[in-house]
């Protein structure tokens, strides 16, 4: 009975590493130590992180415009009076959208792709939002569209496709300017390369 018991735990320890490891950025070393803090945290604190996973999947929404995560749809950028609609920045992930808007100099519209074409991984342009996107820009009144995708080799031949998509039409195609590092993430870049780039498109 008591080794039954062990191995139901040891099974539940194991099970909780392997959802860990699941999360970007957390190899099996990582997630170990995260499972076996987390025995350690009194009973309460170990609910208020499990409830809080579940408020941020319940009460999240994805906006109808431009793909962002919000609590309201339209999202709050899409929402604002003050902001231009005619611009509309293309970025890979939500979290592209935290790291510009840090900079306060961006004032326009975002559109989420939810990922860049990687023929490696399998995922083509019919697998994200490019077709949301150019209904969006033919559509709507956009006089520029940002290409903010990542500077390494997916988002330069995403941008590419953006860019053979969209040239022709009525909107400006614009690319930020280099001075982000090759190879890098825009969530890892800091404020003032963020804002160069964005001024000197």
């Amino acid at each position: 009975m008591i080794c039954e018991l062990m191995a139901t735990q040891l099974d539940a320890v194991q099970q909780l590493i392997s959802e860990f490891k699941k999360l970007p950025g957390i190899g099996s070393k990582s997630a170990q130590r995260l499972v076996f803090y987390l025995i350690r945290k009194p009973e309460e604190e170990c609910q208020k992180l499990a409830q809080a996973l579940m408020q941020l999947k319940s009460s999240l929404r994805i906006c109808s415009v431009c793909n962002n995560i919000g609590v309201i749809d339209p999202c709050q950028i899409c929402s604002s009076s003050s902001r231009d609609a005619r611009v509309v920045c293309i970025v890979e992930e939500p979290s592209n959208i935290l790291s510009i808007e840090k900079t306060g100099i961006y004032k326009g519209h975002y559109h989420v792709l939810h990922g860049v074409i990687s023929p490696i991984d399998g995922i083509g342009p019919d697998d994200l939002k490019l077709n949301e996107l150019l209904e969006r820009v033919n559509s709507d009144s956009v006089k520029e569209v940002v290409i903010a995708t990542n500077p390494n080799l997916s988002g330069e031949a995403t941008a590419m496709y953006i860019y053979q998509r969209l040239s022709g039409g009525g909107a400006r195609v614009t690319r930020l300017a280099r001075g982000l590092p090759v190879g890098g993430d825009l969530e890892y870049a800091d404020e003032i390369t963020l804002m160069r780039a964005i001024e000197g498109r």
